[in-house]
């Protein structure tokens, strides 16, 4: 009987979370939205990178993330949250850590804020409603500079 790994495929591909030493990116995701925050997660644990926490506002993002420190390599960061919003807290994750990767994630016209956060420092961002193909090919363009 032939087993499967006797079979080459020619599908197989690494997936996007894994570094090339073999372990997975490290990612915090900031958003106030579970829905949303769930969705990112999925996308994320489907190529392999680790969700190493998740918060709900600015303040408990900006707090994670220095709790995790060094060990985070991107965090995806909503802009409209309670408590502390997205802009404030890029700005204490930058002041904290200057060579951290931050992604905004934004609902269609917040432009004049996407801008604002790109020139402040953040890599890139994600527009809302999220679509997995455009997630993962921000997040990689981010990750492998």
């Amino acid at each position: 009987m032939i087993a499967k790994s006797d079979i080459p495929s020619m599908n197989e591909k690494t997936a996007e979370g894994i570094k090339p030493d073999g372990t997975p990116y490290r990612v915090l995701i900031v958003d106030d939205s579970m829905f949303i925050a769930k969705q990112l997660g999925q996308i994320f644990n489907s190529e392999g990178f680790e969700v190493v926490g998740t918060a709900a506002d600015g303040a408990q993002g900006v707090e994670l993330y220095q709790a995790l420190y060094p060990n985070i390599d991107l965090v995806t960061m909503d802009i409209t949250m309670p408590v502390m919003d997205g802009v404030s807290a890029l700005e204490k994750i930058l002041e904290f850590d200057k060579s951290s990767s931050v992604i905004m994630v934004s609902a269609l016209g917040k432009e004049d804020v996407v801008k604002k956060c790109l020139l402040m420092g953040a890599k890139s961002y994600i527009v809302k409603p999220l679509d997995r193909k455009k997630v993962l090919e921000r997040v990689v363009s981010v990750l492998k500079r």
